[in-house]
């Protein structure tokens, strides 16, 4: 099989897994937008730590849907919200590539808490905040959720993936990048 199928498949499976989501956004001045809050809801429901965490997060972006395909070559893309001081601070997208051995389709929520003055500094003012650039990330699965305390959480940003759907299994290089795409 060739890389341009490949790609092909990738690209149209995700244009798929999106065409229900591209109905245009309505502004929402101050608001949350309800797929972000249900989304931070629902990570809240899974890992009641998360919480604690946003009590002390400078802000919070949540990406109520992520969807990944591949085979060989795979994408993922997401829309998202950053949350700051309770209100709607912005919208942003992630973008990622990636290559190696992987096949399937997978949909997931991925929420960031930044925790320092510096990391959010970071992405509102970066051209495009690129994941394993600049501050550091720690992504959090269910046991290191059960250990984190706003003492013991001094990292820049906690990354927590939940709600996934789908299978996508395989090893790979992948490189996300997250960039404001409005108000």
């Amino acid at each position: 099989m060739t890389r341009r199928p490949s790609l092909t498949a990738a690209a149209l499976t995700l244009s798929m897994m999106f065409a229900a989501s591209a109905a245009p956004r309505t502004a929402l001045a101050q608001g949350i937008d309800p797929a972000s809050q249900a989304a931070l809801n629902s990570l809240y429901s899974l890992q009641p730590e998360a919480r604690t965490l946003a009590s002390k997060a400078k802000a919070i972006l949540i990406f109520p849907q992520v969807g990944k395909a591949g085979f060989i070559v795979g994408a993922q893309y997401g829309k998202g919200q950053l949350i700051k001081g309770g209100s709607g601070a912005g919208h942003y997208n992630i973008a990622a590539g990636s290559y190696g051995l992987q096949a399937g389709v997978q949909a997931f929520a991925y929420a960031m808490f930044f925790m320092t003055d510096s990391a959010l500094a970071y992405l509102e003012n970066s051209a495009g905040f690129e994941v394993g650039v600049g501050p550091s990330i720690v992504v959090v699965d269910a046991g290191k959720a059960k250990t984190l305390t706003t003492t013991t959480g001094r990292e820049d940003v906690y990354a927590f993936i939940f709600g996934q759907k789908g299978l996508m299994a395989g090893l790979g290089l992948q490189g996300s990048k997250i960039t404001r795409t409005g108000p």
